[in-house]
């Protein structure tokens, strides 16, 4: 009885690592505000210069020991323009995480302005790439939230 017992103890042990894994083992960044893909801004929205929207990339990985950049592109619908319906607040197309920090903002200022309904009055931030190769989005084979669509109406 106290081998039987023994033994039992010994397989199950040595079983409990077998179907063990870290989960998001392989780092990533993503985008998202308030835990979604998408944002709703109002045409009739005038952000302050001193408070833009900001939409947030977050890296998900282990302490890094030097910088990441990120690089990320935007896709204006033929209903916006830049100058008149919003202003990029964040220079350039470059965000760098140093070691230490997990998320960066990309910061918008809203200018109020009337949109045709009939145009596309999308505003979408892009994920490109990144300096160590780290997956761009969320794990799996979608990619989500490796882009940010803002819906100026």
């Amino acid at each position: 009885m106290k081998k039987l017992f023994l033994y039992s103890v010994v397989l199950f042990l040595s079983a409990c690592g077998l179907e063990e894994h870290e989960p998001f083992q392989e780092p990533f960044v993503h985008i998202m505000k308030d835990g979604a893909s998408s944002a709703v801004v109002s045409a009739s929205a005038n952000t302050p210069a001193s408070r833009p929207d900001s939409y947030s990339v977050y890296l998900s990985s282990a302490p890094l020991k030097d910088n990441l950049e990120v690089t990320f592109d935007l896709v204006v619908g033929d209903g916006l323009e830049e100058g008149r319906d919003f202003v990029m607040v964040t220079q350039g197309r470059t965000l760098t995480f140093f070691p230490g920090i997990y998320d960066v903002p990309i910061r918008i200022r809203w200018i109020a302005r009337p949109v045709d309904p009939a145009k596309d009055n999308t505003l979408t931030i892009v994920l490109l790439d990144n300096s160590k190769g780290f997956n761009m989005g969320l794990p799996g084979p979608d990619h989500l939230q490796s882009s940010f669509v803002i819906r100026k109406q």
